[in-house]
């Protein structure tokens, strides 16, 4: 009676993680003397494999850590066709390693949680830079945890926190399109609320804009959860969609990224959420204070 209960458990489990999904996939080494050495070796092979790149991020206080990111031009078209909040998903972030270890943003699990119910009309294209990302950076194994991808579309940490379309994303509305893109490039310049400006991703034609954002305490707060082996989980981002500046939560984007980091190591940062706040309303030109959140 016990073996059949084991082996019945067994299938479960098995069963379960052949459905699982995980945020980041670890690629081949690249050679480097340096993390900066190995960000160039990791930018060569994107750039062979049909990729742009256009940023790279090297947290304070997180020797040895990088991130290289990229676009893909049919993905930007499909982004572009999606609209809203996909935007998000405009950057293909690649993580890197002083010892040449590389991992990236599985598109399979990020684009689930971007194009929402329009996954399934996308899977395609998604598919396809899977495959391209597999050519250029390899692919060993699934790492960062995993979630359920039928939990992507609808993602939040817990009943009761916020999903990618939270009305608190929103942070200002501007008089157009171009001047909210004017707004937060001129803020990222002067180093709002802290920050500098690693990327941005402007499709005029759809009114979408995407910019990801360097905050001093990056570094620091990644190493109060742990999670500096996931690092393509950064930078973070603020985006513009029509004339609307906004910025995913905090307790969404953070539990997105690092689904496999429990409540415990949550509240090391509990107050990170309204931190976020503070800094991306300094970049959005809103000078407000954050109301009183944390991961409760």
């Amino acid at each position: 009676m016990f073996m059949k209960w084991l082996a019945a458990w067994t299938l479960y489990v098995v069963s379960f993680g052949a459905w699982a999904v995980t945020p980041y996939i670890q690629g081949d080494p690249a050679t480097g003397a340096n993390v900066q050495a190995v960000a160039t070796a990791v930018e060569g092979k994107l750039k062979s494999g049909g990729f742009k790149v256009i940023g790279k991020y090297f947290p304070k206080g997180l020797n040895g850590y990088g991130v290289v990111v990229a676009t893909d031009d049919a993905m930007l078209d499909e982004v572009g066709a999606a609209g809203g909040h996909a935007v998000l998903g405009a950057a293909i972030r690649v993580g890197v390693k002083a010892d040449g270890t590389v991992t990236y943003s599985n598109p399979d699990y990020w684009y689930r949680a971007y194009f929402r119910k329009g996954f399934d009309k996308r899977e395609g294209a998604v598919k396809v830079l899977q495959t391209k990302l597999e050519r250029a950076l390899g692919a060993v194994k699934g790492v960062g945890g995993e979630e359920n991808p039928q939990n992507l579309a609808n993602y939040r940490y817990m009943i009761g926190m916020e999903r990618i379309d939270s009305y608190k994303n929103k942070l200002a509305d501007v008089g157009s399109f171009d001047e909210a893109v004017k707004t937060v490039r001129g803020n990222l310049a002067k180093g709002a609320g802290k920050t500098s400006m690693i990327y941005e991703v402007v499709l005029p034609k759809s009114r979408l804009a995407v910019f990801g954002v360097a905050m001093h305490d990056d570094g620091e707060w990644i190493k109060k959860i742990d999670m500096q082996e996931s690092i393509a989980g950064l930078p973070y981002e603020i985006y513009v969609i029509d004339k609307e500046i906004g910025a995913p939560h905090g307790r969404f984007r953070i539990a997105l990224a690092f689904p496999d980091v429990g409540m415990g190591q949550f509240m090391r940062i509990s107050t990170l959420p309204n931190n976020i706040l503070d800094t991306m309303n300094a970049v959005a030109g809103v000078e407000k204070s954050s109301s009183s959140e944390a991961w409760q």
